[in-house]
């Protein structure tokens, strides 16, 4: 089994399901907190990120790196 390089839109979306994560679960970090406000507000939008999204979006973004290695197109 050889795995293939994940495209590159697949690891940007797979960091940013991480920043997510790590921002709400391990350590706050104010950019990303203040980045997801913003998109709220200019989608009119009010989801809350709680600690279980949280860690589905660190799975999520673990998961997405290891099919994107896997499969190839992804």
């Amino acid at each position: 089994m050889h795995p293939n390089p994940p495209r590159l839109i697949t690891v940007g979306l797979a960091l940013a399901l991480i920043v997510i994560g790590v921002s709400a679960t391990v350590f706050p970090i104010d950019f990303v907190n203040e980045a997801l406000a913003l998109l709220q507000q200019t989608i009119g939008t009010n989801f809350e990120i709680t600690t279980q999204v949280a860690w589905i979006c660190l799975l999520a973004g673990d998961a997405l790196l290891i099919a994107g290695s896997l499969l190839p197109g992804i």
